[in-house]
């Protein structure tokens, strides 16, 4: 009985304190998932097809993950109030390992600034892209978004080349 009651308690608190930032809760609940499949389909992707772009105008493999390192550094600092996490000026030529650890890193400062976030400041202004003005909640839902589009992105591109997606991937 006093194992239940116990149990009990847990689940009160912790339903207790998912009610407190249902918005920035869910969002850190979205990240491990989202990381993972990114990660992982960087990870899938031959290093020597980091320059494939399925048409002229597209940009390379290589270009989308130095773009999702920089979506998350830039959204994940202002969702924190602060600078994005410095990195180093990354290029289309870099190898996959230095762009698949840049990625990583990306990943882990959205870790830090989304375990500092709560719902309170919602509604704070703050400047997003190209100077237009927003939200904190904005930048959560742009991040999200983003991943969804990015991992969208990567899971054709690794199609084009003949592999399957970790999504799609039998377990």
């Amino acid at each position: 009985m006093k194992s239940l009651v116990a149990a009990l308690a847990v689940l009160a608190s912790s339903t207790l304190l998912f009610a407190q930032n249902p918005v920035t809760n869910v969002v850190r609940e979205i990240l491990p998932r989202q990381q993972k499949n990114l990660v992982a389909a960087v990870e899938e992707m031959p290093a020597d097809k980091f320059g494939y772009k399925p048409t002229p105008p597209q940009m390379s493999f290589a270009k989308l993950v130095i773009h999702i390192t920089e979506s998350n550094n830039y959204l994940c600092g202002k969702i924190a109030g602060a600078p994005g996490a410095k990195m180093e000026d990354l290029k289309e030529t870099d190898g996959k390992d230095k762009l698949l650890s840049a990625l990583k890193a990306s990943f882990d400062s959205c870790a830090t600034s989304l375990a500092k976030a709560d719902d309170s400041k919602l509604g704070d202004p703050i400047e997003l892209y190209g100077g237009r003005k927003g939200t904190r909640a904005s930048a959560l839902f742009f991040l999200t978004n983003d991943w969804a589009d990015h991992y969208s992105a990567a899971a054709m591109y690794l199609r084009l080349n003949g592999m399957l997606p970790p999504t799609a991937q039998k377990k």
